[in-house]
């Protein structure tokens, strides 16, 4: 349930005690675009665990090319992440906005831009008002997908998702997403979902076509 007075507060885009919402830049994208969705941790940037000190983040060399092929072909890119580290107490919102902020210098760095950042750090572990069961916008569940796509007005159908876990796979399966990449994953499909793996080079080679093709 969301705590007005604490959102109100916050130094933070948050739109309850536990979900992040931030516009990054002023790009205006038309209606009914897809959209590029990542994971940030073990997708965007090399998993450490729990992240909490920016000097400890690194880039994983697969995904600044797919994100500037995005900005390339005027796709807005989507950063959706799970935050339970939040909701655990081993770090809170200042830490993740400091970590945050360094995974995205570092991919401007690379001329890699990206559009939203959406964090849920409820979870069904933590202490107060985070230690939610099932909340709906913890993937799997798609609820930061969706969200992302009201506010920016995507065509959820037509975007693509990259992530390291099968949370990620199944969160853009449910929000009627066609495609999805597996970060050191193998291939599947079912129910009109296709994952592929993102391995290698040749793997980014199919991504980067696919951003290009829609």
């Amino acid at each position: 349930m969301a705590d007005k007075a604490t959102v109100e507060t916050s130094p933070h885009p948050l739109v309850e005690p536990g979900l992040w919402i931030e516009r990054i830049g002023g790009t205006v994208f038309p209606a009914n675009r897809p959209a590029l969705f990542l994971d940030r941790d073990g997708t965007i940037n090399v998993d450490t665990g729990y992240p909490d000190d920016p000097a400890d983040i690194v880039l994983r060399d697969s995904i600044a090319p797919a994100i500037a092929a995005a900005n390339r072909a005027n796709i807005p890119v989507v950063v959706v992440t799970n935050q339970s580290g939040i909701a655990r107490g081993y770090s809170g919102w200042d830490e993740f906005a400091a970590v945050n902020g360094r995974v995205l210098d570092l991919l401007r760095d690379r001329s890699a831009f990206v559009g939203m950042v959406l964090a849920c750090a409820y979870h069904d572990a933590g202490t107060g008002l985070l230690t939610v069961a099932n909340h709906p916008m913890r993937k799997p569940n798609p609820g930061m997908l969706i969200e992302a796509a009201k506010r920016l007005e995507l065509d959820l159908r037509r975007s693509l998702i990259v992530g390291d876990k099968q949370a990620d796979m199944e969160a853009g399966q449910r929000a009627g997403l066609s495609s999805g990449w597996l970060v050191d994953g193998d291939a599947s499909e079912q129910a009109g979902f296709k994952v592929s793996p993102l391995r290698d080079r040749e793997d980014l080679d199919g991504l980067l076509a696919a951003i290009e093709a829609l």
